[in-house]
């Protein structure tokens, strides 16, 4: 996760309680945290040790929004961590976003395949044009080939 005023990776999470159901979590680097701390009078006067807060609607109107499906509210998965379906991500994108973003540094997955993979996935497609072909070898009565193409087909599955 990267620290929210620079880009070295945030080590230090401060979780700051505006009111009842309101709060503020800062991802920060050791050195923004430490000014963040040594500066009382900023966190008195509201300006966060000059991180910008967001606008006052939208962190409401943010935390109460609701998925249609599950009827689990943002500020639910922000206490618990966990989203109640997969429709979440649709329904708390623009909240996931710069989170996903901050934990990961992208929001788009680019995984690996497995090593495997790409020639497990050849030998499936072989395997289904030489039944395909051996169809129609036994269809026109090549038997030579056909048992040629049964040979391959065998070779092939047991690999």
């Amino acid at each position: 996760m990267k620290c929210q005023k620079c880009t070295k990776a945030a080590t230090l999470h401060i979780t700051e309680v505006l009111a009842e159901d309101q709060w503020e979590e800062l991802h920060l680097c050791e050195e923004c945290a430490h000014k963040y701390l040594d500066e009382p009078q900023a966190k008195v006067q509201g300006s966060k040790g000059s991180i910008p807060a967001p606008a006052e609607e939208e962190e409401v109107g943010g935390l109460h929004k609701e998925c249609t499906e599950c009827g689990i509210k943002f500020a639910e998965f922000r206490n618990s961590g966990r989203l109640g379906c997969s429709h979440d991500y649709n329904a708390f994108r623009e909240e996931l976003l710069p989170l996903l973003e901050n934990i990961h540094g992208e929001t788009r997955h680019v995984g690996k395949a497995p090593r495997r993979s790409p020639q497990a996935k050849q030998t499936q497609s072989e395997l289904a044009q030489l039944r395909k072909q051996l169809l129609q070898a036994v269809s026109r009565e090549a038997y030579e080939e056909a048992a040629r193409l049964r040979d391959r087909i065998r070779q092939l599955e047991e690999s």
